[in-house]
């Protein structure tokens, strides 16, 4: 039998770390593919806006997105308008209740609208976030205060690690 002994630090890193993924991580399966997007914190919003496109194109719902709401029905539309119709309105929901919402923390959603397209509450995001360049200089503080130099890989690859970010 072996047994292992931790370090009470490196157990303490480690609920951390499970602590954060837990909290900090929304994670949807996609066309079988597992996605995990971070949660928009205030700090991280280029690196969130980033993973909600790339989850919205795997799950091909980002049609909302990408198009603005189409005309309501009438009488003569015909089939093609009526097919883009409800593929708008449901790549919009799927957008908005399960991949937008659902990955913003509760207190940064005062203030966002309601009653919108998520291309819409995506622009007021942004508008949110754009005022400021704080959001980036907090992910790259963050990322830069965090990182530190592991001992496996050269110093070169730890240099040019840290002159990337």
């Amino acid at each position: 039998m072996c047994a292992y002994t931790v370090s009470s630090d490196t157990l303490f890193a480690l609920i951390v770390l499970i602590l954060y993924i837990a909290y900090f991580t929304v994670t949807f399966f996609v066309n079988n593919n597992m996605v995990t997007i971070e949660v928009l914190t205030g700090s991280n919003f280029k690196k969130w806006k980033e993973y909600i496109e790339f989850a919205m194109e795997m799950a091909d719902v980002d049609l909302s997105l990408i198009t603005d709401k189409p005309g309501d029905l009438t009488v003569t539309s015909t089939d093609d308008e009526k097919l883009m119709h409800a593929a708008w309105m449901k790549s919009n929901h799927i957008c908005l209740l399960s991949m937008m919402r659902r990955s913003i923390l509760d207190h940064l959603k005062c203030g966002l609208p309601t009653d919108c397209t998520a291309k819409e509450l995506m622009t007021a995001i942004s508008e949110r976030y754009r005022v400021s360049s704080n959001a980036d200089i907090g992910s790259m503080l963050q990322v830069l205060f965090n990182m530190k130099y592991d001992g496996n890989r050269g110093v070169r690859d730890y240099v040019i690690r840290m002159v990337d970010y």
